[in-house]
């Protein structure tokens, strides 16, 4: 009984002894830490709805994560070698939950969800009439709801310790891997974790997608109070649900990293063919690696400019790390609009544009990582090699994308708009300045409400309004009144969205092929000792020059386009139409120009390496030539001895 007690414990403890078994809790703990990501950019259009935020403040809650992060990241990874690398990650990923945690509660405290102007699908829709007496300006729920303004600092708050607790995750998990994982199964294991990471954004659109079908009060969709349809331009689906289940998730997720211990048994070494140049570096630096555990935070504060020069004089380091940031810069506005973007270019529901995105996008990125990564371990590739993979890889993506600037929906023609010769025809109707019920003339043209196009008359049957009639803005000279009918005018340009789907999802594959490959290269030029740091300041410059700023810049090319805003309470609110043209051209160009900067960037560091590769040839050649040299000179004077005793 003593011996069967006993085996168990070994047992556990072997199991946390494993480095494979690392790798799968850090999968899953990265699966869950992105699940809130994508969760909270496939909401985010709902989020704006509900608040009243711009996409500058939207693109701005999506990055402020990055926060928090940006400074503690260096910090922490300096100390890797140092610190409890699996415990630091666990107590990281707990506060990072109960930032996810703090994010949900926004719904908890702002009341029930009163949505402005006048629905469609309502029972009672007369005040969205056109009424010759002025409509009361006034609203009382000015004064009773907590408004945008009030909560965005949650959001905020929440963000920020998300970012703080995920500081130790990325960089203490591949420093980890890559220290005790045989060094030929390191990029498979690396390949691995990074797709199945990838796996978690799409979780979280895809979760989006069912969860935004549900009213934002849960409570009242199966009452007579609520009759809004899921395409109704005033639907706000459950955003808060989702983040209470994927702060549980990430909560349960960090609990084995409790147990594994600082150090665990390296896997078998293979001889495996390696760069020499590479290999030298490795062995002569191999001693720093215990006197770097003994740095104080003293000295390490008085070497921490010391060691970033000599980081960022690695010329391979810096090209790649700036060919990272592009792609990261471009990946960000991507992941945080795309969905709004084919919301609103393409007239679609936001839980059907998330289930575009988690369903097709994210999967063709995760094939790509994978991809690069099997093909780095069967070639076999150098360090040059990888990036001239990157190189050719980035460059087809480009040649992908730059078609989809042309494959999207016109503006439609939109009443006081791009269509101002209706826009005299309401001043008898009075109407409100916050209504916004898009109705559709009998004419093509698109109105704010029924009152804005004129309507006096709706026609209904006991559930939902079935068309407006006897609208002035509609009437001909010579005929009778038009009519309306509820909702959006349709663009006539669905089909469109798949071509531009199919070159999407072609582009996120051929440049996800460079992520595994561009990773391993940062970690095969740096010394052992500065690894852990030199991940600790890549991070650090994507959350600086891509994580942060690139949702926000993506956020403010989006509001440039907007041609016309909400109002509430006086205040303006989010975007109600935007120039669908113009939406499209800056919204992908910057995706172009960002790929466009990691080419730039890749091919300057494979002439780098070819250079540096060119001069080592001939220094060896020089050096042969010196030793054929020498070698004659030795033989000379014994062939003179010889002749001498010859004669």
């Amino acid at each position: 009984m003593t011996a069967i007690e006993t085996t168990r414990p070994r047992r556990s403890m072997a199991l946390f002894n494993n480095i494979k078994f690392f790798v799968l809790c850090h999968g899953m703990l990265q699966l869950a830490q992105l699940l809130v990501s994508g969760y909270l950019k496939g909401s985010i259009t709902t989020i704006e709805r509900r608040y009243g935020f711009s996409s500058q403040m939207s693109g701005l809650l999506a990055a402020f994560n990055e926060v928090g992060n940006t400074v503690l990241i260096v910090f922490v990874s300096f100390f890797g070698s140092r610190v409890h690398r699996p415990r630091c990650i666990g107590i990281g990923a707990m506060i990072a939950s109960m930032g996810v945690f703090l994010i949900a509660l926004p719904h908890f405290i702002s009341g029930e969800y009163k949505y402005t102007g006048f629905n469609s699908n309502t029972k009672d829709n007369s005040s969205g009439l056109c009424h010759i007496s002025p409509e009361e300006e006034s609203n009382p729920k000015c004064y009773t709801n907590k408004n945008g303004t009030a909560v965005y600092p949650i959001f905020l708050l929440g963000q920020l310790l998300l970012g703080i607790g995920g500081v130790p995750i990325q960089p203490f998990g591949i420093s980890y891997i890559d220290d005790y994982a045989e060094k030929r199964s390191s990029p498979f294991y690396l390949g691995i974790l990074f797709a199945v990471t990838v796996i978690g954004p799409a979780l979280g659109y895809m979760m989006s997608s069912v969860l935004l079908r549900f009213f934002v009060d849960v409570e009242k969709i199966s009452s007579d109070e609520v009759l809004l349809k899921h395409n109704d331009p005033r639907w706000v689906g459950a955003w808060w649900l989702g983040f209470l289940i994927a702060a549980t998730l990430l909560l349960l997720t960090s609990l084995p990293y409790l147990f594994f211990p600082k150090k665990i048994s390296r896997e078998e070494n293979e001889e495996t063919p390696a760069e020499p140049s590479t290999e030298k570096i490795m062995e002569d630096k191999k001693p720093g690696t215990d006197k770097m555990e003994e740095v104080s935070l003293t000295e390490f504060l008085k070497s921490f400019p010391k060691i970033i020069r000599r980081t960022l004089r690695n010329p391979i380091f810096l090209l790649v790390v700036l060919a990272q940031v592009n792609l990261a810069a471009m990946v960000a506005g991507l992941a945080t609009f795309m969905g709004k973007f084919i919301e609103k270019q393409f007239a679609q529901t936001a839980s059907f544009s998330n289930m575009m995105m988690g369903a097709i996008n994210i999967p063709s990125a995760m094939l790509g990582i994978m991809a690069g990564g099997v093909i780095l371990r069967k070639l076999g590739l150098t360090v040059r090699s990888s990036a001239a993979m990157c190189t050719v890889a980035v460059l087809v993506s480009i040649m992908f994308a730059i078609p989809l600037l042309f494959i999207g929906c016109p503006t439609q023609k939109i009443s006081g708009i791009n269509a101002p010769e209706f826009k005299n025809c309401i001043n008898a109707c009075s109407c409100s300045k916050e209504a916004f019920n898009p109705v559709c003339g009998s004419n093509g043209v698109e109105f704010r409400s029924p009152c804005h196009a004129g309507c006096k008359i709706r026609l209904s049957n006991t559930d939902k309004v079935l068309n407006y009639i006897d609208c002035g803005c509609l009437t001909n000279s010579t005929g009778p009144p038009g009519f309306a009918s509820p909702g959006p005018c349709e663009n006539g340009c669905i089909n469109r969205l798949i071509p531009f789907m199919i070159l999407s999802s072609l582009t996120c594959f051929v440049a996800s092929l460079s992520h595994t490959t561009s990773f391993m290269m940062i970690l095969r030029t740096v010394t052992p000792e500065d690894k852990s740091f030199a991940l600790g300041i890549q991070f650090m410059l994507f959350r600086v020059l891509a994580f942060l700023p690139a949702p926000v810049l993506y956020g403010r090319a989006i509001d440039t386009a907007c041609i016309l805003w909400g109002e509430k309470c006086n205040k303006t609110t989010s975007c109600q139409y935007y120039d669908l043209d113009l939406f499209r051209h800056r919204f992908l160009g910057l995706q172009i120009f960002f790929i466009f900067g990691g080419f730039v960037c890749f091919a300057l560091s494979f002439m780098v390496l070819r250079r540096i590769k060119s001069t080592q040839q001939q220094n060896e050649k020089m050096n042969n030539q010196i030793k054929s040299e020498s070698s004659q000179e030795m033989k000379d004077p014994k062939q003179m001895v010889s002749n001498s005793s010859g004669r």
